[in-house]
């Protein structure tokens, strides 16, 4: 089984198969089976996630001022999670074109829990124009079928007929 071009398709015996995407399966290889709606829908439900998000950060908020726990407290939770999200879009949006480290994701758990906004407005973004880790998924699949077709091919002729070099 192979393409116009004697490539091996994805179907053939032993050729790599995609990563699924969350949300996308593997529908982000061709873009086919909705792919675009599953893109919208990302869209859609990444930015009014972080819009309740904001509502539920803005109800705490209002608690601090209810406790009068002073303006302090209150300046240093307001920017608490303004820099957290910053930092939370960051790695985010670089996950998506390079595998982060885990010793990394494991030591900035806490802080990605805190940006949790940041991280829903950078899913909202990237899937603005491509499914998130799509170009990521595409390179290291791209980069497998061509290690698999060198693999596979076929040479020409005897080898051991081949002229020696003098």
């Amino acid at each position: 089984m192979s393409d116009e071009q004697g490539t091996p398709s994805a179907g053939s015996p032993g050729t790599p198969h995609p990563d699924p995407l969350r949300l996308f399966g593997t529908t982000w290889v061709d873009h086919d089976n909705g792919y675009t709606l599953r893109r919208i829908a990302a869209s859609i439900g990444s930015l009014a996630a972080a819009a309740v998000s904001c509502l539920i950060l803005r109800f705490a908020y209002e608690g601090l001022q209810i406790a009068d726990t002073g303006s302090f407290v209150t300046v240093l939770v307001v920017a608490m999670f303004a820099i957290c999200s910053a930092l939370a879009f960051r790695h985010t949006w670089d996950g998506f074109t390079k595998r982060p480290d885990p010793d990394r994701q494991a030591s900035l758990r806490g802080l990605l829990t805190i940006g949790f906004v940041g991280s829903l407005l950078a899913y909202f973004f990237r899937s603005l124009t491509e499914a998130p880790g799509e170009k990521l998924h595409r390179e290291e699949y791209e980069a497998a079928l061509k290690h698999h077709e060198k693999r596979t091919t076929r040479r020409t002729g005897n080898p051991s007929k081949k002229r020696r070099r003098v």
